[in-house]
């Protein structure tokens, strides 16, 4: 079992960049894929960005390609989000995610966190 905190969440302006961490207690945290989603007011949860458990793979949704970047540091038991270039359409509460798979698909995580805001003003 893994529990994950999320931090780095914020109010900051179009352009502006932002580096969220999500720190994980637990054993074998090398052994989880993670991921990150988010979720808007109204709209469902939806994927961002994955990481393989080593690190060697990583995939993203189109929205965000080019402007974030997922890594972690398995000897700090640490995933980040490195968002650059936000626009307004990317505020939305933001949540990490393991499991054993390496999935785009929210339903298929075991473990969450408790979610950072994330607003972008224009």
């Amino acid at each position: 079992q893994v529990q994950l905190v999320e931090s780095g969440g914020g109010l900051v302006q179009a352009g502006d960049s932002l580096r969220l961490s999500c720190a994980a207690s637990g054993r074998n945290f090398s052994t989880y894929a993670m991921g990150w989603f988010r979720q808007a007011p109204g709209k469902e949860r939806e994927f961002v960005a994955v990481i393989s458990r080593r690190g060697g793979s990583t995939d993203y949704t189109d929205s965000v390609k080019g402007r974030f970047t997922i890594s972690r540091d398995n000897g700090k038991n640490t995933v980040y989000l490195q968002m650059n270039s936000l626009k307004p359409d990317d505020t939305a509460v933001y949540y990490c995610a393991a499991d054993k798979d390496y999935s785009r698909t929210y339903t298929r995580y075991a473990y969450w966190g408790q979610g950072t805001q994330v607003t972008v003003s224009s």
